[in-house]
């Protein structure tokens, strides 16, 4: 189809409805791309979330939109769209505030900060628009407030570009931050002055010692060359079958050193996982 012939007209002649054979299609590459469970049960979910992006772009069916994404255009233009289509992203600051108790009271104490001592280096894998990596940001900035010598980066990584554009730009909408303490939000966050459209920018504070990349997790080797002494990789596994997360748990320890913390999402689980790690806590655990 040409689309550059697109009238809003044409939308009366769109057919609203992914079948069985084109969502098999789709179902099929989200998991041999990027490791991502699509079961049958959620094809009327994905029809929602490509309607959208499918009328942007002025196709008639899906089927239209399924062979422009797989011509060569499409691979080269379309496919970074469609996975952000596709993917969750649902995340707050200070979720699951249990585990940056954790950071702070635990692991943290174990830093005996120093001229000499290197960086604490701290991974946030799927980290999503931002709200994980600054949340991180805000009890790392805490605890330097305190120990001046204390030195720390933070990588976050992500598989949307159009996530990570959008942690990058660090504006969130004024309500999002409504659980955080108020001296915190005074110290952290800068509120726009418009009050119709309320929106808050993180201090350049937090984003000073943080870095933002993209990463597929189904790549089989990271290009990242460093160790981490920390990895939150929460809510993410939740998405790949089980031995998809055996395997990429064992590359993320690949890259966590001797001792180090490894976060996980309350909703999942390592049971019975051949991993290097051991349990410290609920949805905590240790490198051995």
């Amino acid at each position: 189809m040409d689309k550059t012939s697109y009238k809003p007209e044409m939308m009366d002649c769109f057919k609203a409805e992914l079948s069985e054979e084109d969502f098999n299609v789709f179902s099929r590459f989200i998991y041999s791309e990027f490791g991502i469970k699509m079961p049958p049960i959620k094809r009327v979910m994905l029809q929602g979330r490509l309607l959208k992006r499918i009328r942007e772009l002025g196709f008639n069916s899906y089927t239209d939109y399924k062979e422009f994404l797989f011509s060569k255009e499409g691979l080269d233009k379309e496919l970074l769209h469609f996975l952000s289509v596709v993917t969750t992203n649902k995340t707050d600051f200070f979720r699951e505030p249990g585990h940056f108790i954790f950071l702070n009271d635990e692991v943290l104490s174990e830093f005996v900060p120093s001229s000499a001592q290197p960086p604490l280096k701290v991974w946030s894998a799927g980290c999503s628009s931002g709200e994980e990596p600054y949340t991180i940001s805000i009890v790392l900035n805490e605890f330097e407030r305190l120990n001046p010598f204390f030195k720390f980066e933070i990588l976050g990584t992500d598989i949307s570009s159009n996530v990570l554009e959008k942690a990058a730009r660090g504006v969130y909408p004024f309500e999002r931050i409504s659980t955080i303490p108020l001296e915190l939000k005074k110290r952290y966050f800068l509120r726009s002055k418009d009050s119709q459209n309320p929106t808050v920018r993180v201090s350049p504070l937090l984003q000073k010692k943080m870095r933002l990349a993209y990463l597929n997790l189904m790549d089989p080797v990271y290009d990242i060359k460093e160790t981490f002494d920390v990895i939150f990789c929460r809510n993410v596994l939740i998405y790949f079958d089980r031995a998809t997360q055996e395997k990429v748990i064992n590359k993320l320890c690949n890259h966590l050193k001797p001792g180090g913390y490894f976060f996980i999402g309350h909703s999942e689980s390592l049971s019975g996982m051949t991993v290097p790690l051991e349990h410290i806590k609920p949805t905590i655990f240790r490198k051995k």
